[in-house]
């Protein structure tokens, strides 16, 4: 016990670290929102009708995405949720570069009444490690 109070400080550095890392895994479940791989984000559109919203800025999206993903960047989402209500009811998969802005954005949507919200695990990247098609 002496330790950990002589060494507080590293104790709340791997606080802040361990938040870091799992802080968007514990924030999606507790709001009914669960991460997909690549395989299961084929599934949801291509059986369920889903359909794929990149939260990437336009410069980041005009770079590459995923084939058929809409682009609703972050910074407007808010503004164009009008956009997107006609998939409330539809798998709605979101993804961005990374996974961090698009858990986010997944936690948002579920806030404004979409049913089934879904964060796409490691994002674009992950998708072009699977050696998935992109766009440009």
């Amino acid at each position: 016990m002496e330790f950990v109070v002589a060494n507080w400080y590293l104790f709340a550095a791997l606080a802040l670290i361990l938040f870091m890392l799992f802080g968007s895994t514990i924030t999606l479940a507790m709001n009914g929102i669960k991460s997909v791989n690549a395989s299961q984000a084929i599934q949801l559109v291509n059986h369920d009708k889903g359909v794929m919203i990149d939260v990437c800025e336009t410069v980041e999206y005009q770079q590459g995405h995923i084939p058929g993903a809409g682009n609703y960047p972050m910074s407007t989402l808010g503004a164009r949720l009008k956009d997107l209500e006609k998939h409330k009811a539809k798998p709605v998969i979101v993804v961005c570069r990374s996974g961090n802005r698009s858990a986010r954005a997944a936690v948002m949507l579920k806030k404004q009444g979409f049913g089934q919200v879904y964060n796409l695990n490691g994002g674009n990247m992950a998708w072009q490690r699977d050696s998935l098609p992109m766009e440009k």
